[in-house]
């Protein structure tokens, strides 16, 4: 018999009452200060530290609700697109990986369209979730930027795209690709109809996406310390044989260098974007 725990632990508990759990998800780490963060906090704070003011990562729909005035949107169904059209498998299939994916995520695929106001003005958004395959770029996101632009020129609405995504899909192979060219052409016929293309680059904005419909914006928004960029820091070092600062492919980093025209906090996003779209709209009704 142990003296400690069978007798003395028991004594005390019945003195003391027995305390109940506290649950192991009440608090967050900051990945930048490593701060604690109180998720009811983290929560009202739009997932940005209170200690550091590093943006965290943030669904889609906390992105939405933050954006549209009122939190009140439409979301729009996304195209259907062939579901495994390679039957491609590496350590697991890919309709496997997709159907984890939507499991988890409780999304069709790493898009979503919605459309509302900003600002009062009409506006059509295609937001990328991270969380679904690394917002990767596979038919269905090329697909969905294309009907959230042929709904801003249907509805004479300004189009925002918020990628956040490692690239493109891999598992689709040359059908991820022409996504690229796709999603260009979606975005000019939103010029063409002379209506505002805004985006907001987030963490991270990389690969094909940003070498496509991500950096083609009438105007470039960012969130602190996004990184975007094309390739990884340790490819271009191998390429170019020279050591990078070390804030290179930061939000910050490319509004010193003229691709990002401003970097925008979380909290003031809506404001920043309707002042903007105000201006734009109201130039393009004049000139109408």
């Amino acid at each position: 018999m142990n003296w400690l725990s069978d007798i003395i632990r028991p004594r005390i508990r019945s003195i003391v009452g027995e305390q109940k759990e506290v649950p192991d998800n009440l608090w967050t780490k900051c990945p930048s200060c490593e701060g604690m963060l109180f998720h009811r906090d983290l929560e009202e704070n739009h997932n940005v530290c209170y200690h550091c003011n590093h943006h965290l990562r943030i669904t889609v729909k906390k992105r939405l609700d933050i954006m549209f005035d009122g939190g009140e949107y439409e979301t729009l169904e996304l195209p259907k697109v062939a579901y495994d059209p390679l039957k491609f498998k590496d350590r697991k299939k890919y309709s496997d990986r997709l159907k984890d994916a939507q499991n988890k995520t409780g999304l069709k695929d790493a898009m979503t369209i919605a459309k509302g106001r900003i600002g009062g003005q009409k506006v059509v958004i295609a937001a990328f979730n991270f969380s679904f395959m690394g917002g990767s770029m596979g038919s269905a996101v090329g697909e969905s930027i294309v009907k959230a632009a042929e709904e801003a020129v249907k509805e004479n609405a300004a189009l925002i795209t918020i990628p956040a995504s490692g690239g493109a899909r891999m598992q689709e192979g040359m059908l991820s690709l022409v996504q690229m060219p796709r999603t260009i052409i979606a975005v000019e016929m939103v010029k063409d109809a002379k209506l505002p293309y805004i985006v907001l680059l987030t963490d991270p904005t990389t690969g094909g996406v940003s070498a496509s419909f991500a950096m083609v914006g009438d105007l470039h928004l960012a969130e602190p310390g996004s990184t975007i960029g094309f390739a990884g820091r340790r490819v271009i070092e191998e390429t170019v044989r020279e050591k990078l600062p070390e804030d290179f492919q930061t939000a910050e980093y490319l509004k010193e260098h003229g691709i990002v025209d401003i970097v925008v906090e979380r909290k003031d996003l809506r404001e920043t974007i309707g002042r903007v779209l105000s201006l734009l709209m109201d130039k393009n009704a004049k000139a109408a």
